[in-house]
């Protein structure tokens, strides 16, 4: 049977599943130990760490989620004995939510005689038999202080905001039951983190690619997604789920990147939202650059924040740097106007008429424009107060050619100009002779 073939049958099937009542299916289906791939099981033998890598959409959250539910009612093979105290932790508290409990994939959709039922003022779910599973955000890892466990879930790894801080204070709280143990889903990016657990000799690796789910995702996707980025940096990454380094050639170092990485910044004499927006506001057009940085009483550039996203209309990027303004009170905001001339600085206006605004045109390309901020790096004079995953691969992606994906580096065009506004500012003035 062909690849479409077999999707098309598929589709058929849960479509009849659908049309089934719940007590026939709690009946006929069958346990998730005997319907899954080999890769979504939990490896045998003593581990500390599982990590699950897989392209977008290889199944991994349903592995997770899965192996937490068996977890949460001790149901073999894949747990002894109930866990009783699970810790659940995302990128955000909202991803935990919309992905790990309310999302397709999640707990709260999987198959269960009582569903368990998440409250959201605790932020936990608790499931019939009284096990809870309690989510936590890498934005504030402080959090899981004085909480234990005796398992864990994390998902996107290589996303979190405070990765090592995080994962640090979750392994302090697996002090519960006879063997605590974490698995960890994610879609490989080369952070420090992930490349030091693939490492340990107390981690387990499981690797999945796109393709492997095929039967389960819409019609064309998997077509469409290889004839664009087969073969590429980002298709090995984003659908065949390996682990690529920064390419050789890339103006940016990762290494430097880390170096200089902080949790947040000190106080700031100075701050700009830089704006690179683009030229149209579809889905295929370029991502709307916007990113924060200030500038600290030491001289060092912070970076604060990168609010960057694809397909917003003009009125609607504008808003958000308005909004980025206001909440790392900045005190300009610094617009590329190569792509809208006037438009650009009028329609920041309109939304808020009496906001500072200045304008700055690209005479030079890109990459000469970003080698002078590719050096503050190097000489650790620029810092991410965070982790910004997103912008950390397109600056460790940007090479004489561009990027490897041939789009254009939006996020690091708003980087490049937040910092130069700031660093131009402290040149001190020269006097030149005739």
């Amino acid at each position: 049977m062909s690849e479409a073939g077999e999707a098309g049958f598929w589709r058929e099937v849960e479509a009849e599943i659908g049309r089934q009542p719940k007590r026939v299916l709690l009946r006929a289906m069958p346990d998730w130990a005997q319907c899954a791939r080999p890769a979504q099981l939990p490896p045998e033998g003593d581990w500390r760490q599982w990590l699950l890598i897989g392209g977008r959409g290889s199944g991994k959250t349903r592995a997770g989620a899965e192996w937490v539910r068996a977890l949460a009612l001790g149901r073999a093979p894949l747990a002894g004995r109930v866990h009783g105290r699970i810790a659940l932790v995302a990128e955000t508290l909202g991803d935990a939510r919309e992905v790990m409990i309310e999302g397709e994939s999640g707990l709260r959709a999987l198959h269960y005689e009582t569903r368990p039922v998440f409250e959201a003022t605790r932020r936990r779910l608790v499931f019939a038999n009284g096990a809870v599973a309690q989510i936590f955000s890498s934005e504030d890892p402080d959090a899981l202080r004085g909480y234990q466990f005796d398992a864990a879930w994390g998902d996107e790894l290589a996303k979190w905001t405070h990765a090592d801080a995080c994962f640090d204070n979750l392994q302090l709280a697996l002090r519960l039951g006879t063997s605590p143990r974490m698995a960890l889903t994610t879609t490989p990016r080369a952070v420090p983190l992930l490349k030091r657990l693939m490492a340990e000799p107390g981690t387990r690796v499981t690797h999945m690619r796109t393709r492997e789910n095929a039967a389960h995702l819409a019609p064309g996707f998997l077509a469409a997604m290889e004839a664009r980025y087969g073969g590429s940096r980002l298709g090995r990454q984003e659908l065949d789920g390996e682990l690529v380094d920064g390419r050789e050639d890339a103006l940016f170092s990762r290494a430097a990147i880390d170096r200089s990485r902080v949790r947040a910044a000190p106080p700031l004499r100075r701050v700009v939202v830089a704006v690179d927006p683009p030229a149209t506001a579809t889905q295929r057009s370029d991502a709307c650059g916007l990113v924060a940085a200030g500038m600290g009483e030491d001289g060092i550039v912070y970076v604060l924040a990168d609010r960057s996203r694809r397909g917003l209309k003009p009125v609607d990027w504008a808003a958000r740097a308005v909004a980025l303004f206001s909440e790392v009170e900045a005190d300009r905001i610094v617009a590329e106007v190569n792509q809208g001339g006037d438009m650009v600085e009028t329609v920041i206006r309109t939304v808020a008429p009496h906001l500072p605004v200045s304008t700055v045109r690209a005479t030079r390309g890109k990459w000469l424009r970003a080698e002078p901020v590719a050096t503050l790096y190097e000489q650790g004079r620029v810092r991410h107060a965070g982790s910004f995953a997103e912008l950390e691969d397109e600056m460790c992606d940007f090479g004489p050619d561009g990027l490897s994906n041939g789009r254009s580096p939006d996020r690091l065009d708003a980087l490049v100009w937040a910092v130069t506004a700031l660093t131009q500012a402290q040149a001190a003035p020269r006097i030149r002779s005739l």
